[in-house]
């Protein structure tokens, strides 16, 4: 009996791309070229569409529908323009894979509540911030898992990056490296709810550079500046700071895009890095070692984090009742851009 890996070793794609074309993932940046050969594939293999492999899944009686949803907020340009959610999704598709759970759904929310009923679904994976709206469309606190925010410790389970430590890991090399004046560019972070309005809440990566600045005395209000998550907003807020004057030694950048961008507005100003500002990036994307000066960076386990929220879900079904909020480490990859 063919299965969804020898579909994608025929295909050429990744079995994660199978599996969404075949449960008809409209969401899916793919080409109908692409989506069409999966499909034939699949046909030619005698790939039963209408199969439903749950490895560790209870029976749900009564429906075919059901298996594990995955709502994501923000829209497929933002997380394909970002790898951050992107290669979290991954990580939670591989291990969904890895299991043997060929039946998942994908849910974006924009503005809307859902068409589909997902109290059908045996459990729920939100990435990114959401508001008390989960609650309204899907009434199983203990069979949600949130990734990249913990909006409830006592009601879910729940996987973070540890970006206290990241931060101080980073702030820690600029200071060990003698710089005292370290700007701070990042992104706002929004509480999304029904009617299309965002509220913004308190960014983990900024609290923790006030936090550490202020201690030593060195915090500057006029050394930070906020924008949104993209090359482009990196580009334009380093090129404000840059029209601004006095310049600070160095720069914590809250993403590696946003780091990309900053640093193509200092070479097109002619600001040498590290020699001039020396910068440190986020998230250790592919894209930060090849750029013309590679990028000192914080290494968050995306991967690592989409899995975990997996394994988090599989242990609800299976019967686990306390909430878990699982903290994953980060790691300093140092390359040229801060003057190593």
């Amino acid at each position: 009996m063919s299965t969804i890996r020898d579909i994608a070793r025929e295909a050429l794609v990744s079995a994660a791309t199978v599996s969404r074309v075949l449960n008809e993932d409209h969401t899916l940046s793919v080409s109908d070229e692409t989506r069409t050969r999966v499909l034939s594939v699949a046909q030619k293999l005698e790939y039963d569409l209408s199969r439903r492999k749950k490895k560790n899944l209870p029976e749900k009686q009564g429906t075919e529908k059901a298996g594990i949803g995955l709502l994501v907020w923000c829209p497929p340009e933002k997380e394909f323009e970002d790898p951050y959610f992107h290669s979290i999704r991954q990580g939670i598709e591989k291990q969904l894979l890895d299991l043997g759970i060929e039946v998942f759904k994908v849910y974006r929310l924009n503005g809307q509540l859902p068409e589909n009923d997902l109290n059908e679904l045996e459990g729920l994976i939100v990435i990114g911030v959401a508001s008390d709206l989960i609650g309204r469309i899907f009434t199983r606190d203990d069979r949600v898992v949130f990734v990249n925010h913990s909006p409830d410790e006592e009601r879910y389970d729940a996987v973070v990056s540890d970006f206290r430590q990241a931060t101080e890991k980073a702030l820690g090399h600029l200071f060990q490296k003698g710089y005292e004046r370290i700007g701070f560019i990042g992104g706002r972070e929004h509480l999304h709810r029904l009617n299309g309005d965002k509220t913004d809440i308190v960014e983990q990566r900024w609290l923790n550079y006030e936090r550490i600045l202020k201690q030593k005395g060195l915090f500057r209000s006029e050394d930070v500046h906020f924008g949104e998550w993209s090359i482009t907003e990196g580009y334009r807020l380093m090129k404000a700071a840059i029209k601004q004057g006095n310049l600070p030694q160095a720069f914590f950048i809250a993403s590696d895009p946003l780091a990309i961008g900053a640093l193509k507005a200092l070479q097109e100003a002619e600001i040498s890095v590290p020699q001039q500002v020396a910068l440190i990036g986020f998230d250790d994307i592919e894209m930060a070692s090849f750029v013309s000066v590679p990028l000192t960076t914080v290494k968050i386990f995306t991967e690592q984090m989409g899995r975990t929220a997996v394994n988090l879900l599989m242990e609800r079904i299976n019967g686990r009742s306390i909430p878990i909020k699982a903290v994953i480490s980060t790691k300093l990859i140092v390359r040229e851009s801060c003057g190593a």
